[in-house]
């Protein structure tokens, strides 16, 4: 049997006031995914996420967690780390740890335990009786990061998680995302950095004045908005009659991109070189950039 998608979003809507923050959002997410939620600033993503924890209730519409309507019982099993980061900053880091970790249920001895294990995955066991404000900012980041993941929830929802780290601790706790992925723990990460996102991401939601407008997974996206265009690497010098027949847009130190007209090919591209006996080194299609496609979708709905 099919499991159930571990999150599924039925016309969710939230409004505040006269402004409508989330305006009747669909959306399923299988249940081992990483799941990029993008959208530019006011688009609705923060109210998204505060209805999937529950932290507050959508006007109408149902989120439903594992197949099941989301309830009171379910934010035991989500970690969330917010954008804006928040820790008791006079209490000691194993304390804090324990604290948070029996919040989510776990019992003295096993939130004892984890925080020791998790501490030492991130170096920082020797803290345990440090003020958490004592703690550089990257560490203090880290301490929140195992508080979210103390729990080994099922659904981990990150918001910005890399942003302040350093590149050796951003690499460290990528990997531990990754790491808690593969063990069957479903994530949304939501961010504004489109490398990440292609290099996290599976799937993406796009979300754009409490709308979603575009979703699916990031490489069928990425080619449902190719625009054919192509690299060529080569040896020697083109044909001086090929600016005649196609787009040189853009020379690189290695080679030159070249975009076709409406009712040309790849293969019409290939070809033409060939006959021209130009020694090719590489050829390739250029796919646009989740970050070329987000422009596009957004751009495209504020002017419309």
């Amino acid at each position: 049997m099919t499991p159930p998608p571990i999150i599924r979003v039925d016309k969710a809507r939230k409004t505040y006031g006269e402004k409508v923050a989330v305006d009747d959002v669909s959306f399923s997410m299988p249940p081992d995914a990483i799941l990029g939620l993008l959208g530019p600033n006011g688009a609705g993503k923060t109210s998204l996420i505060r209805m999937i924890t529950t932290i507050t209730a959508p006007d109408s519409g149902t989120i439903y967690f594992n197949g099941e309507p989301l309830s009171g019982y379910h934010p035991t099993q989500i970690g969330y780390l917010p954008e804006e980061r928040g820790l008791y900053k006079q209490m000691y880091v194993g304390e804090h740890l324990v604290y948070l970790a029996r919040l989510k249920g776990l019992s003295k001895a096993d939130a004892t335990a984890q925080a020791h294990e998790w501490l030492a995955k991130f170096d920082l066991d020797g803290q345990w009786t440090k003020p958490v404000e004592e703690l550089s900012k990257g560490m203090q980041q880290q301490v929140q990061f195992i508080a979210t993941v103390i729990h080994n929830p099922k659904l981990l929802i990150l918001d910005e998680p890399f942003s302040g780290l350093d590149p050796v601790n951003a690499t460290r706790m990528r990997q531990e995302i990754l790491r808690l992925h593969a063990n069957g723990t479903g994530v949304i990460f939501s961010t504004h950095r489109m490398e990440q996102v292609e290099e996290l991401c599976e799937f993406i939601v796009l979300i754009n004045q409490g709308k979603n407008i575009l979703e699916g997974k990031v490489a069928e996206i990425r080619r449902r908005f190719q625009d054919n265009k192509f690299h060529l690497e080569f040896g020697g010098d083109l044909p001086p009659g090929i600016n005649e027949r196609f787009r040189l847009i853009n020379h690189t130190p290695s080679g030159v991109d070249i975009q076709l007209v409406a009712g040309q090919t790849g293969n019409d591209l290939l070809r033409y070189l060939l006959d021209q006996h130009v020694h090719i080194v590489t050829f390739r299609e250029l796919l646009p950039s989740l970050n070329e496609v987000f422009i596009k979708q957004v751009s495209t709905k504020v002017e419309a």
